[in-house]
């Protein structure tokens, strides 16, 4: 069976796939910024002597980093309407159930990220700060947090690459993202090669695209000379 590159062409340039791709980019965009947001907080508890909070962040993270990513999504969209009546109403969407799922699924993982970056940054320094009348959010604004983003800057963008990735698997709530849409193409035409090879190549763009900036990034910060190791994601 010969490849139909008119097919493929078509496909490539379709408003559907161009549709499903932005969805795809902004999914991840979202859900890995909330991560971000929530893992911060939750790295700084971890890091602090043991008690209730550091306990219940270590058990988060054991949770979500054990169940599949796949079986959260289903979870959120299928079960948790079901657990609380407020998530059965019309404005909980594919979108967001994919978001809520992806964003909590990723905070577990962020989390050990920046809880590595925050530990590489020297104690003294905490020290020096409070002994200069510093509060403790101003050291850590203004000290700590600058140097320990240098840090979590790379294997940060390594895990935005594998989200972008992991975005496919929203399909399995409906959402329309690169991957649903060509597997409704495929459904209807069983034209596998054609449009396998466009999603393909949206996703080899989007990743290369954002490999470039993350090239920008780690050179920006300096990270590879400033004598700081790198705490690399451990991916499901």
């Amino acid at each position: 069976m010969h490849f139909d590159q008119r097919l493929f062409w078509d496909a490539l340039t379709s408003y559907a796939y161009l549709e499903g791709a932005s969805i795809t980019i902004l999914l991840a965009l979202i859900s890995h910024g909330i991560a971000i947001v929530i893992a911060i907080p939750m790295a700084i508890l971890l890091d602090e002597p043991k008690g209730l909070a550091s306990f219940l962040v270590r058990q988060y993270v054991g949770i979500f980093r054990a169940i599949p990513t796949l079986l959260q999504l289903l979870f959120v969209w299928n079960a948790l309407p079901q657990l609380m009546p407020i998530f059965n109403r019309p404005w909980f969407t594919p979108f967001i159930a994919a978001v809520v799922a992806l964003s909590l699924n990723e905070a577990a993982y962020q989390v050990e990220i920046n809880r590595s970056a925050i530990q590489s940054v020297d104690r003294g320094q905490y020290t020096a700060g409070l002994a200069l009348g510093l509060r403790r959010f101003q050291i850590f604004r203004l000290v700590m947090l600058p140097q320990a983003l240098r840090v979590a800057v790379p294997p940060t963008a390594n895990e935005f690459i594998t989200m972008l990735k992991l975005t496919s698997l929203a399909s399995v709530v409906s959402l329309r993202e690169l991957m649903t849409v060509t597997s409704q193409s495929v459904a209807t035409t069983f034209q596998f090669t054609e449009y396998y090879a466009a999603a393909l190549v949206y996703y080899l763009v989007m990743v290369y695209v954002l490999s470039w900036f993350q090239a920008r990034l780690e050179r920006r910060f300096d990270w590879s000379k400033a004598g700081h190791g790198t705490q690399l994601s451990v991916r499901r």
